[in-house]
């Protein structure tokens, strides 16, 4: 007679499923987001403050940022290899333990070799958020959902960015610039209390209802399904095929702009003549329109799909809409009123925003599950090298025109309106059905 574990009758209780599960995921992907973004944008809130205390140039500024965005770039091919092989849940746990203490350990920098370190450390931690979070989302998601739920997560960065400059602020204004380093980095712990009970993959979750792991799996189920040649694609063959460099490009061709936003527009407002405390609307208003962008270019990408457009089609539509507004960036090189440039950047990071949506989206769309975050971690590489060559040329040519007053930042802001009009360009003629898609070493779109 087999021996019971406990009183006769009794059976174990079966967890309840929590409904609509995957989207509970990814408010967990929009919240590391978030932390990931307060963290990091610290340092360019309080850079005209420390800039004064430390005397730095704005090269010096510059090359702080970059040693961020070294660690950044080459962490995220890094990192998404690593999200492929020890998956979403351990990666991401280990990644923001790291970036959460290393927040924290800025505190102690005392000058700028040290701000440099740390910089250095907390670009290599937080690298590996986006890899993470698409990996995620390709495996939660079914693929008329994966560009909203990609929106969701990505506008963390921009509530990030927005909320930042309220806590950031309100700790420095009261205990100096070392808390307002700190206290951000305290945030991940509690982030990770959620993220291990929460999350697993949908297959081993015990919360997930019958109805949508059906939902799920049936949407992995098509002519794209991965070959074995797809299954053993290293990262040599991956950068042989036209829809990895389109995806790079995307990311390329637009975070760097979206950088130059998040890393130097307070330092831009003060070139201009705006005092930072009368221009904190213009400073989040940008934020909140890209977080706008974000739920429009997914919401519109997946309308458009619903109408019958095929999956690529909907996807460049909403990347031509992007890459012709960022241009409007480029007016605000004739005008010094707060509420003109507020405007204008806030219509630039809404149409970025659409933009960076599909950028982030299409390694799920084009790729095989066991590719996805690589493919990913490329894009990111490419968006940080981008982003370091155009924080040294912002740097030099800021400096170098000082004396122009209002005007020192003009020749870099038309070329940040015209870049992702020229990655429009390229990411349309490189995201296509080709032999690789016919081999089905890619997803066709």
């Amino acid at each position: 007679m087999a021996k019971s574990n406990g009183p006769a009758g009794w059976k174990p209780r079966r967890l309840r499923p929590i409904s609509g599960l995957r989207w509970w995921i990814g408010g967990l992907l929009f919240a590391s987001t978030v932390i990931n973004y307060i963290d990091r944008q610290t340092l360019s809130l309080l850079a005209p403050y420390l800039k004064l205390t430390y005397h730095w140039s704005n090269s010096d500024y510059a090359n702080l940022v970059i040693a961020f965005r070294i660690a950044y770039s080459l962490g995220q091919t890094f990192c998404g290899r690593l999200m492929d092989r020890i998956g979403t849940r351990l990666g991401l746990t280990l990644t923001v333990i790291g970036y959460s203490i290393v927040s924290m350990l800025t505190s102690l920098a005392q000058g700028f070799l040290s701000f440099a370190g740390f910089r250095f450390l907390l670009g290599a931690g937080e690298s590996a958020n986006w890899p993470a979070a698409t990996k995620a989302v390709a495996e939660w998601f079914p693929k008329r959902e994966r560009a909203l739920a990609t929106a969701f997560f990505d506008s963390g960065s921009s509530i990030g960015g927005a909320v930042a400059p309220f806590i950031i602020f309100a700790v420095y204004l009261r205990w100096g610039w070392r808390p307002a380093f700190a206290i951000p980095g305290i945030l991940g712990f509690f982030w990770l209390i959620a993220w291990r009970w929460l999350y697993h993959s949908p297959e081993s979750h015990p919360r997930i209802s019958p109805s949508e792991l059906q939902l799920i799996l049936a949407d992995r189920v098509d002519p794209g399904e991965p070959t074995a040649e797809a299954n053993r694609m290293h990262w040599q063959d991956l950068l042989k095929l036209p829809q990895t460099w389109g995806t790079i490009i995307a990311k390329t061709f637009t975070d760097p702009v979206w950088f130059f936003i998040t890393d130097w527009f307070p330092i831009y407002l003060v070139a201009k003549g705006i005092d930072l405390r009368s221009g904190l609307i213009a400073i989040w208003i940008p934020f909140l329109a890209a977080d706008c962008g974000n739920f429009v270019g997914g919401a519109v990408s997946g309308y458009l799909i619903k109408r019958g457009w095929s999956l690529g089609m909907a996807r460049k539509a909403v990347i031509t809409f992007g890459g012709i507004g960022v241009t409007t960036l480029i007016p605000t090189i004739l005008t010094h009123n707060l509420y003109v440039i507020a405007t204008l950047f806030s219509i630039a990071t809404f149409c970025y925003a659409t933009f960076t949506t599909m950028a982030n989206v299409l390694p799920s769309d084009l790729f095989h599950s066991e590719s996805v975050a690589s493919v990913s971690g490329f894009s990111g590489t490419g968006a940080g090298l981008g982003t370091i060559v155009a924080f040294k040329l912002i740097g030099y040519f800021s400096d170098s025109r000082r004396a122009m007053l209002g005007h020192s930042f003009d020749p870099i802001v038309v070329v940040a309106g015209l870049v992702p009009l020229v990655g429009m360009i390229l990411v349309l003629f490189l995201v296509r059905n080709t032999e690789a898609t016919r081999r089905g070493l890619v997803r066709p779109i």
